[in-house]
C-alpha cells in the first residue's frame, strides 16, 4: 500500500485529502519533527498529483505550523507539540471551506449556505441530543484546567 493513495470517488478535494494525509502522519509519529519531507516534484510524480496541488498542500501545512520550509533545503516537519486546539479548529475551517466552495458551485448564494449549515447543524444537534449549553461548559472546564 502507498503512503499517499487519493480516492477519487471521495468528496474531498485531492489537496484536502493530501493535507490530512500529511496531519494523520506527523500526528502519529511516522514524521518526526526535523524530518524532511519529499520534495514537491517527487511526491507529485509519485503519487500522480499536480505539482501545484502538492505545493498547495505545503504551503498550507507551514500556515498551520506542521512544517518549515528551508530555502533551497527543502520542508521540514516542526515540533507540534502545542497545535492541538488550534489542529483541530484549522481542519474545520478547511473542510468548511470547501464546503462552502462546493455549494457556491451548485448556485447557491452565500446567504443560501449558512441558512443550509445551521440548518444542517440544528438537525445533527436533534439527533446526536447535542447542546452548545454543554459545548460550551466543557470549554469552560477545560479553559479552567489549563489555568489551574
Amino acid at each position: 500500500m502507498a503512503l499517499f493513495e487519493i480516492d477519487e470517488s471521495s468528496g474531498l478535494p485531492v489537496w484536502v485529502q493530501l493535507r490530512n494525509r500529511f496531519v494523520y502522519l506527523i500526528k502519529t509519529g511516522h514524521y518526526n519533527p526535523g524530518d524532511q519531507l519529499p520534495s514537491v516534484r517527487t511526491l507529485a510524480a509519485e503519487a500522480a498529483i499536480n505539482y501545484n496541488t502538492v505545493s498547495k498542500v505545503y504551503v498550507n501545512l507551514e500556515h498551520d505550523g506542521y512544517v518549515e520550509s528551508v530555502r533551497g533545503r527543502g520542508v521540514f516537519v516542526r515540533d507540534i507539540g502545542g497545535l492541538a486546539a488550534d489542529d483541530v479548529r484549522s481542519i474545520a475551517d478547511t473542510e468548511i471551506e470547501e464546503s462552502i466552495k462546493r455549494c457556491l458551485a451548485l448556485g447557491m448564494t452565500i446567504d443560501e449556505v449558512m441558512l443550509r449549515m445551521i440548518d444542517v447543524a440544528h438537525k445533527i444537534q436533534r439527533e446526536t441530543g447535542s447542546s452548545d449549553s454543554m459545548r460550551r461548559g466543557l470549554y469552560e472546564k477545560s479553559q479552567r484546567e489549563k489555568t489551574d
